[in-house]
């Protein structure tokens, strides 16, 4: 057993494969008797028999068609060695290690790692989300090569920066909630009455700040998808993504709500791909960060008709409001 090699592995794939002893030999260039051997050598080797001699057609024993299953593993694993290999010494990295703040898009992100895998098959991604400058920390700390980073986060003179392309934040809240059936702008003051839902991590970079406070009770959450399962519920209101919450809202499940605070004109989210300045990306980081570049820039999500709409109406209200009485401008997260 401790010279079973990979060519007899391969042998017996092909002659499974094959369909027979002689079509494995055409196929592997070998006399059907050296097949024949290499096969009879295995079988004594592991002390059973993989075919069964009384059928007319090559068929499996019980014990190779058990067998059979850790072979091909063990065929596929030779065959990323040997690839994983090869592109390590042409400089390709061993995986691509990528982070997505929590807010960000996923569907160009989907896109672009399906066109990286059929590009680079032997380089595995790795793709972490966080929230606000746990995002940043990321790239910081060499844990990921790319961040799809908030770009607040990441005006650091460490990183290197592409901007991508800008989200909408809207305010929302369930049907249900008290703050959704107030038809018209809403006073701080009633908002201080209830709970608003606020996204936070434990990152250094944010430690401390809020962004888009307006309320004086606040739930704080790590997780954008947590937030969302809570407005749903009514346990809160919150400002959300417009491309995460357009759905909810066109079906009834979330309402835009309209915070006399809340400024739409500048309640955006400007979003960059970044990565260490001091540090050269191999092919395949290269390749990701110029494809996200072309692919991505310019290509925002765009709101449905309905948000559209009540993102309109709100920046009309707080126009108006402004030009009355000025307030300091918040930023929102």
């Amino acid at each position: 057993m401790d010279s079973l090699t990979l060519d007899q592995i391969r042998l017996f794939l092909a002659i499974v494969d094959q369909g027979s002893f002689s079509k494995a030999a055409k196929k592997l260039n070998r006399a059907q008797s050296a097949v024949t051997y290499g096969i009879q050598k295995l079988e004594a080797q592991i002390g059973i028999p993989l075919f069964d001699r009384t059928a007319y057609r090559t068929a499996l024993t019980e014990a190779g068609r058990t067998l059979l299953v850790r072979a091909r593993r063990i065929a596929e694993e030779t065959n990323a060695f040997r690839d994983t290999a090869r592109s390590l010494a042409s400089g390709l990295e061993a995986e691509l290690t990528i982070v997505l703040d929590s807010m960000f898009p996923m569907p160009p992100v989907v896109e672009a790692l399906r066109a990286f895998t059929a590009r680079f098959p032997s380089v595995p991604p790795r793709v972490y989300v966080q929230s606000l400058g746990a995002a940043a920390e990321l790239v910081l700390d060499g844990t990921c090569m790319i961040g799809l980073l908030q770009l607040v986060f990441s005006d650091i003179a460490l990183l290197k920066r592409f901007p991508l392309l800008t989200i909408d934040l809207i305010p929302v809240a369930a049907p249900g909630h008290p703050l959704a059936e107030i038809d018209g702008p809403i006073e701080t003051h009633v908002l201080h009455n209830h709970v608003q839902l606020v996204l936070t991590d434990r990152s250094a970079l944010t430690a401390g700040r809020d962004y888009g406070v307006l309320s004086g009770r606040t739930w704080r959450l790590a997780d954008l998808g947590a937030k969302q399962s809570m407005l749903l519920a009514g346990l809160g209101w919150g400002n959300m993504p417009a491309h995460l919450v357009e759905t909810d809202i066109a079906q009834g499940r979330l309402k835009i709500i309209r915070p006399v605070e809340f400024d739409a004109r500048i309640a955006q989210l400007g979003m960059c791909g970044a990565y260490l300045a001091d540090h050269r990306l191999g092919p395949a980081g290269q390749w990701m960060i110029e494809h996200l570049a072309d692919s991505i820039v310019g290509n925002s999500p765009a709101a449905s008709g309905v948000v559209e709409q009540a993102l309109t109406q709100t920046r009309g209200v707080n126009r108006r409001r402004h030009k009355r009485k000025p307030s300091r401008r918040k930023k929102l997260r």
